[in-house]
């Protein structure tokens, strides 16, 4: 069944649950306040909207209660918008708003302003939830999560701007976060396996990156 979502966040997570949802055939709207991330991914996705989801007024401007589902995936670091702009979506009756949290104590807080569901993506990229959203008969029925063991952690993180132009070695992204970059997945397709300190970062990019949890969250945390 073809359905309309809207996901406000085009981070990691959401930038590969936006993707996902429309190679599946779904209609998305990409909503981010950063143009550089909507110019990335806006061949990949239904409609792109450059905006602050803050705002009450951006929010009834594009009939947000017409939309199936709502994904909430805002930065961590910026709990305050996730948490307002979740109120605002169920005060303008959104029918199912999900709503990307770090830990537990955010989730019950994000649970008392109305989100629907609540995801703690720390161990799964957003592929598998837009699979479950998709898949599911019913709203009620999606996500069942797959863990990495308590002690490693894999993620997928887009070049930002700091990125871009500089090379592994000028990054330091060993020595300085104790994390491995196993590769680099370019915007043209080339993928670099074990990538060496010279190898250059450019716009588009998509970094794997591998290594103890902690070290890996705190990378996500920072470059998110």
């Amino acid at each position: 069944m073809r359905r309309q979502y809207a996901v406000i966040g085009l981070g990691r997570f959401g930038t590969s649950l936006a993707r996902t949802l429309w190679k599946l055939g779904q209609e998305v709207l990409a909503i981010d306040t950063d143009e550089e991330r909507l110019r990335y991914i806006a061949e990949e996705v239904t409609h792109t909207l450059q905006a602050d989801t803050s705002d009450v007024n951006v929010l009834k401007g594009i009939g947000i209660a017409n939309f199936d589902v709502v994904v909430v995936a805002i930065g961590e670091r910026n709990m305050q918008a996730t948490v307002f702009t979740t109120l605002l979506l169920k005060e303008l009756n959104a029918k199912y708003v999900v709503v990307k949290a770090l830990n537990k104590t955010e989730g019950r807080v994000l649970e008392k302003v109305g989100a629907d569901l609540v995801v703690y993506p720390e161990r799964e990229m957003g592929k598998r939830v837009a699979h479950d959203l998709v898949a599911s008969k019913s709203a009620n029925n999606i996500i069942d999560y797959i863990e990495l063991p308590e002690s490693f952690r894999i993620t997928e993180t887009l070049a930002i701007k700091d990125m871009i132009g500089r090379s592994l070695g000028e990054l330091s992204i060993r020595a300085t976060y104790n994390v491995n970059v196993i590769l680099v997945k370019r915007a043209t397709g080339e993928v670099l396996f074990s990538p060496g300190p010279d190898d250059v970062i450019n716009a588009g990019d998509l970094l794997v990156v591998a290594g103890e949890r902690e070290a890996v969250i705190k990378f996500e945390q920072i470059w998110d």
